[in-house]
């Protein structure tokens, strides 16, 4: 059963506004439909729109966050229902996948895009049958995506690789795919070539 739902996002406050209100209705939804939220721990950018938003509406907020950003410009253990400090960036993503049942990816930059390559190749692998979603908020995975087209045209993956991760393209959308998600039974049809 689906409880926690792990959300990959930007901490950058410099983004366009698009990506702050989006974040806070994806939070909402996640709250307002009984789930709570692990994250990255920040009190900055679409991190915190969208944890501040899962509390409002509700929902629990489990952080957690390396302990070199573990200060109070960045840490956000005041409003966190659970704040765990790991010791580096790997054992803090081993962290997330532990206390999560289900991830979605907003828009943001190198982290995040390493956080939802490594959850789609531990789902290909087997490691996982969690529902991975990615969050498309004004066209921003378009290239991403269209990259992994290339991959499969190209046959570095196979065309059941489309059912690894699901693209949303509102907060809604993305809760619910999750609210409804049934795991495949077997995985191994994802096998890398």
């Amino acid at each position: 059963m689906i409880k926690n739902i792990c959300v990959y996002a930007s901490s950058s406050n410099d983004l366009a506004e698009i990506y702050y209100k989006e974040s806070a209705e994806l939070g909402k939804c996640i709250g307002s439909n009984g789930f709570n939220i692990v994250y990255g721990g920040s009190r900055r950018g679409l991190m915190y729109a969208c944890a501040s938003a899962v509390k409002e509406s509700g929902g629990k907020i489990i952080g957690i966050m390396p302990e070199i950003f573990a200060n109070p410009e960045f840490a956000n253990p005041e409003d966190c229902d659970e704040f765990c400090i790991t010791p580096g960036m790997r054992e803090r993503k081993a962290l997330l996948d532990e206390k999560s049942e289900a991830v979605i990816a907003l828009a943001g930059g190198f982290g995040t895009l390493e956080e939802l390559s490594e959850m789609i190749v531990q789902k290909q692998l087997g490691y996982t049958k969690k529902p991975i979603v990615i969050l498309n908020t004004n066209g921003f995975y378009n290239n991403l995506i269209g990259f992994f087209e290339d991959i499969i045209k190209e046959n570095f993956a196979n065309t059941a690789s489309r059912e690894l991760y699901f693209i949303a393209n509102s907060p809604e959308e993305a809760v619910e795919f999750i609210k409804n998600y049934i795991p495949a039974e077997a995985e191994s049809k994802f096998i890398i070539r």
